[in-house]
Formats: C-alpha cells, structure tokens, sequence
C-alpha cells in the first residue's frame, strides 16, 4: 500500500536516511522507533507530502487515503467536539457548515442577519446529499461511541473544541480519525495525551482497526500490545524486526553482536594485510604482493563501526534530606471546581519512601489530589500538612506550569531562591542533553521531551524529599524513560505520581491508590497486585473495579466489613454511653499526642546528631586539622559517639513509629 524506494534525505547538512526502502502493507502494525533525532517526525513528513526526498521515491497506492495525528497540537476552528469528529474530509465539513448555518437561520426568532447570510435553499439540498452519501448518519453514532471511549462526556459533544484545553483537541482529532478510518493510519505518539482508562480503550479499538497503522511511540506495552513488526531508525538506515518490543530487543541484542563479531574479524585481516603492505612495500621482490594486498582492502565492502551507546541522558537524583516518618497528611478535606465537588472529608497520609501511582477514571480528581498536595491549591476545608522536614517537589503535568518562554535554558534554572553556579547548571544540563548554545536557546521554543528534560533538571538543582509527578515520561523517549526509571529507583525520597506508561507504572509503584467519585482506595502491594486484587481480567477494567471496593474497611472494623445491611435500625445509645465512648476518644487522643510528642523529640535529637556528624567530617576532611594531631583523634572520637547515640535513637524511632497507636 505504501512504498519508499531508496530514499534518502539530509536536513542542513546531516544525513537523515541514505538509500533507505520500507514497504507497509494492508494490515500492517508498525511501530517506528529511534532516539529524538534520529528523523522520525521527518520519515511521516516524506509520507505525508510535506517534504521531499533528495533522491528516491514515496508511492501511495491509488485510492488509498491516509490520515496523521501529529505529537504536539492540531487546530480548532468554530466547530463543536462532534463536529470535529465527524469532519472526516473537507467535503463532509463543507456540507455540515451549510447544513448548520441554513438550519439554524430557518429556526423560529432567527435574526435578519442570519437570514441574510443563509445558504439557498439549492446549496442546502445539494449539502444533505453530500452528507448523505458520504454516510453521514452513520457518523454521529459512531463519533459518539468513540469520543465517550476516549473519555469525553456527553455535555462536552456540543462545546467549541477551541475553548477545550489542547490534550482535549488532541484526543478530539483522534476521535475524528478513527471515524474516518484511514487505509493507512499515522500516529506521532498517540498515547501521550491519554489517561490510563482513555489509553486502554484506545488499544482495544485499535487490536479491531481495519486499516493499516504506523506509530512513533515510547510506550512499550502499548507497542508489546499491537505491533507485528518494529522499524527501527539507526545510522541513517531503517532496521525491520519482526515481532513486538520485547522481540525486537532480542533480536536486535543479537544483531548488534553479530555486527560486533563481524566489525572486528574484518578489522584483524584489514590490520594484517596492511601489516604486510607496511613491511614488504620497499622490496622490489614483493612490491607487488604488498600492493595487492592494499588493493584488496581497497576492494572489501567496509562493515561500518558498531555505534557507542546512543547519545542518552544520564539521570541521578541528589539524596534529598531525611523527612519524618509522616511525609505528608491531609484531614478533612474539601476541595470543589465551582459547583462541581471533587473532594468531601477526604483524609490521606504518605509515609516517608512510600512510591505511589493514582489510578482511575478521568475526572476523578488525581491531578487535583497532587495539586493539593503541593499546594498549589487550597482546600476549602480540611488541613494539608507536610510531615517534619518535609520539602514538596511538584512535577507538573503542564511543563509550562513552571517554565517562563521567555527565559533561556539556563536562566530558568537559575531562577530559584538560592540558585547554584552556572557551571553547575551548565554541567547538569549537559547531562540532559543541553549542551552548548543549546543553554541559551529561549524555553518557548523547545519540544515536548526537551521540556521535560528542562524541568527534571529544575528537580534535580533543588532536590525535594516529597516528589508529586503528573505524566512524568510524557514526550520523553525510551531511552530518557529508562534513565528516568534508574534514577528514581536510587531516590530516596518519597514518590506520589501519575502516570499512563504501564512499564514506567510497574517499574516505580510499590503501592496503588484508587481514586474513584471522591474516595480513594489503597492498595498495599504493587500494580500486579493491584489487577489481582480489584478482581479484574484486563488491566483496563481494573480503573473502574475499584469503585466497588471504595467503602472497604480494614479487618479491624468488623462490622463494616461483614457487609451488614445499612438499612438496618440503628439502636439509640444512652448518656451513658455517649460519655463513655467521649472518654474513651479522649483517652486515645491523649495516648496519640504523647507518642507524637515523643516521636518529634526522637526526631529533633537525630536532626542535631546528622547536623553534628556533618560537621565534624567537613573539619576532618580539612588539611589543617591534621596539624594538631590530638584534635584529628578528637574528631574522630566525638564522630564514633556521634554515629553510635543516632544509631541508637534511629532505632527508637523506628520502633516508637511501628506501634502508632490508632486513630
């Protein structure tokens, strides 16, 4: 169906692809893989037209149509959300503006203006046959389906698209592709604008699309679910493996060591048959012989050097200082958009190293729960308190939420209340892949995945001990995912994120928390234990199977976890007992302040003993002390003392923080 024949393209002046041939075929699943770079973007823009090869040719078969969703923002006009997903080519738009304007001047109170501006009734005959014929009855159900699937409510079928924020007309544009159903379907990351539950009802309909499908994307279950084949982009040629990721990553190990293997048998005979020119060039007897053999490598089809690791990013995560064993807690809680509530009485505590991911339905609050846990909202009622020591980081779904356009590279890093040196930035951000002018480019300008990179870095000069992170591998490639995973997996700080990347998901969460109509619901174990315990066959019914389980009590409660009728009579307690159980409270509240009381002591002795420890080994490490010998044993005395009494008052406070007494 679609055809490059040796193509090749360079774009100022490096070569993107030399002599590069691909053939995609009806049915085909093709995920299209590379670093940032290595000309993706540019492979869909020769298919699409919009750019030319330097030489060879792209063919589309005749008839065949093709339809692109591109990685960062498509246009919105004056249509509605359904408008938009049925505008499945220009003569379906053309007839539903005529459709609409006449129908609307023909409704009663219509103004003389919109009578004046009306179609004639001719043009409006001839637009319900268009519509007609290019199905357009058929389209609104189906559009329908489709944008409640990617998570749209019906209120918002009949809203201006352009007054939705950019990831809701992403997702409109993709409701209108698959409407359309193009023989031949391209896909500039698709996922990175989806939810989990939009993200997994996306791969569904796909598994059933009928046409042909070539993707960029990072996701790796996302293309372990769909792809029959991985087109990989490398040395300015294009690698096909058959299979999905996990296929094409062993295969391509082997391939690469074949290379290897290969590379250096013809590296040995190259260096012998010189060797042997070198040393018998100036005798007239084997002159000749010496110029074979430099002829001879002359001749051999030179196998290219295996590529040192791609240009990657290289992530580490400065140890954040120690916070209390409470990271953060919430009571009471009230949060509302306007008349729309989200959160009601809501209570939330995050203990120190816990690596939580929020999952649910879009619009459950997730995003809001992050916000206010960063502060970055204010509840209506109810208190949001960070735990002793505690310093929030928050990683923004929105880059932008943090980044000025204007300002460079580097002078958004500096911009921080105690900002470091510009060599350390500079050095930071050459680990990030910012190197050179790169620091002075302007923030408005770079990509999706270089703003990612921009605020991770932001991150890492001013390293918090609570991070919150919403969408963290957005834009990011495989390679900056995985770089990303290794980094947080040496953090030591306390992890609440989401995220739509399943392999990023079970890579970080330890624990899981449902967030479904306002209630959450945790799960102790990682997201496999989550799937199993929310009782659900895909990972995609398992959003929703929590919302059964959202007024689930500890074992401690027996009575609400028996399942007892809540309509049954509630007996009347007398004074009696009202005062008995208020003592009681009261009782326990007391026991509860004193633990605390004992657990803050514990904990301002240890910040004192760290705080000593680390300044009697900055005066060790001076050379000066050295030149009183009893003061450098001195030091080291006071140091083991120091070491020992923290070791000991660790313990305590571990101890003390295990046996909480309940609330």
């Amino acid at each position: 169906m679609l055809t490059l024949s040796q193509v090749s393209k360079s774009f100022a002046g490096r070569t993107l692809f030399s002599d590069v041939s691909l053939q995609v075929n009806r049915g085909d699943r093709i995920g299209l893989v590379g670093p940032n770079g290595a000309g993706k973007s540019t492979l869909f823009s020769l298919i699409l037209g919009e750019a030319s090869p330097d030489t060879g040719r792209v063919v589309l078969e005749k008839n065949a149509n093709m339809g692109f969703l591109p990685q960062e923002s498509a246009p919105a006009g004056d249509e509605t959300v359904l408008e938009l997903a049925c505008a499945i080519s220009p003569e379906m738009v053309k007839a539903q503006r005529v459709i609409k304007q006449y129908e609307t001047a023909h409704t009663e109170g219509a103004s003389e203006e919109l009578l004046k501006d009306c179609p004639a009734d001719e043009e409006y005959h001839d637009a319900l046959a268009t519509f007609d014929e290019l199905g357009g009855w058929q389209l609104e159900p189906k559009a329908k389906q489709i944008l409640n699937g990617l998570a749209f409510r019906e209120s918002d079928f009949d809203r201006m698209a352009r007054t939705m924020s950019g990831g809701w007309i992403m997702r409109a544009h993709l409701a209108r592709l698959l409407v359309m159903e193009p023989d031949l379907l391209l896909l500039d990351e698709p996922t990175n604008h989806l939810d989990l539950e939009s993200l997994y009802w996306f791969q569904d309909y796909l598994t059933g699309y009928p046409g042909a499908i070539l993707m960029i994307s990072h996701d790796r279950e996302f293309l372990n679910a769909l792809v029959g084949s991985i087109v990989e982009i490398s040395q300015s040629k294009l690698h096909r493996y058959r299979g999905n990721w996990d296929k094409y990553m062993v295969e391509k190990a082997a391939r690469e060591e074949q290379h290897l293997a290969a590379y250096k048998n013809q590296q040995k005979e190259i260096a012998s048959l010189q060797e042997f020119a070198d040393r018998f060039r100036a005798k007239a007897s084997k002159a000749s012989q010496a110029q074979s053999k430099l002829k001879q490598i002359d001749r051999m089809e030179k196998i290219e050097a295996p590529l040192n690791q791609e240009k990657t990013v290289h992530m580490r995560f400065p140890q954040p200082p120690r916070s209390g064993i409470r990271a953060i807690e919430m009571k009471g809680v009230d949060f509302s958009y306007g008349d729309l509530t989200v959160y009601r009485k809501l209570d939330f505590e995050a203990e120190r190293g816990q690596r939580t991911v929020l999952v649910g339905p879009n619009g459950a609050g997730k995003s809001t729960l992050l916000k206010l846990l960063a502060g970055n909202l204010k509840p209506d009622a109810g208190t949001v308190e960070p735990g002793y020591n505690v310093k929030v980081g928050y990683f923004s779904q929105h880059r932008m939420e943090g980044l000025k356009p204007k300002a460079t590279v580097l002078e958004s890093v500096q911009d921080m209340p105690n900002p470091p040196g510009e060599q350390t930035c500079r050095t930071v951000l050459g680990s990030f892949l910012f190197r050179g002018d790169d620091v002075f480019k302007p923030v408005g300008v770079l990509s999706g995945g270089e703003k990612t990179r921009l605020a991770l870095v932001k991150l890492l000069l001013d390293p918090p001990n609570l991070l919150l992170m919403d969408e963290p591998t957005t834009h990011l490639d495989i390679g900056s995912i995985d770089a990303l995973i290794n980094a947080l997996q040496q953090y030591e700080g306390t992890l609440i994120f989401i995220s739509h990347d399943v392999h990023f998901i079970r890579a970080m969460a330890k624990t899981v928390l449902h967030i479904s109509a306002g209630k959450l619901t945790p799960y102790a174990g990682d997201y496999q234990y989550y799937l199993e315990k929310s009782k659900a066959t895909s990972a995609r019914e398992a959003l929703t199977a929590g919302e059964k389980l959202t007024n689930f009590q500890p074992s401690t409660a027996p009575a609400a976890a028996s399942g007892a009728s809540g309509n049954a009579p509630t007996p009347r307690k007398s004074k009696e007992q009202k005062r008995a159980e208020a003592e009681a409270r009261q009782a326990q509240a007391k026991i509860r302040k004193d633990h605390d009381d004992k657990v803050a002591s514990l904990e301002m002795q240890i910040a004192t003993l760290e705080g000593k420890q680390r300044d009697l080994t900055a005066e060790l490490e001076k050379p000066e002390t050295y030149d009183n010998g009893g003061r450098a044993v001195e030091i080291n005395r006071d140091l083991m003392a120091a070491s020992e009494n923290l070791a000991r008052l660790t313990k305590e406070w571990e101890a003390l923080a295990a046996k909480a007494p309940a609330d």
